[in-house]
């Protein structure tokens, strides 16, 4: 059975044409390798995490984390520029969280991702064997009743995944 945290990666990039721009389509391996270490990160620090958890506004976490605190923290995983910049629904995760983090990897601009703000999120940059948290995320207070539908919806898709039938 292969490791879901091996460093072994997949190592192609497909393009597609936008315009008469030629852009990476997807970066599978990049992908991989920020959410294994990001993954590696969130274990190193106390959190058991998960992988594409679905959220109650039907959006989906990459790595949701749970703390013995009963604390979560979403990291969403951004495999380049063009990812980070196509996709701006990461502020619809603050409701669902305590922490939230972006992911990237060693060669992402950084300065791309907002610093500034109130509500800036959190920053990773991750490899395949490992993350160091560059930014710590600033902290959103869940309300207890959506704290305990989170906590009941993770050990439940926690439970069905590792069943994996």
């Amino acid at each position: 059975m292969l490791d879901p945290l091996s460093p072994d990666l997949l190592s192609y990039t497909t393009t597609e044409t936008v315009g008469s721009v030629a852009m990476p389509a997807a970066r599978p391996d990049v992908t991989l390798a920020v959410r294994n270490g990001a993954t590696r990160c969130l274990i190193h620090a106390g959190y058991a995490p998960i992988w594409e958890f679905k959220l109650a506004n039907n959006r989906r976490a990459d790595i949701c984390g749970l703390s013995q605190k009963g604390e979560l923290v979403i990291v969403e995983v951004k495999s380049g520029v063009e990812d980070f910049k196509t996709d701006m629904k990461w502020p619809e995760y603050a409701p669902y969280c305590d922490l939230f983090y972006f992911a990237v990897a060693p060669d992402f601009p950084i300065d791309l991702i907002p610093a500034t703000e109130e509500q800036a999120p959190g920053l990773i940059v991750a490899d395949s064997f490992g993350a160091e948290i560059v930014r710590r995320a600033p902290r959103f207070d869940l309300a207890p009743a959506r704290r305990k539908a989170m906590t009941l919806s993770f050990a439940r898709h926690a439970a069905v995944r590792a069943l994996r039938i």
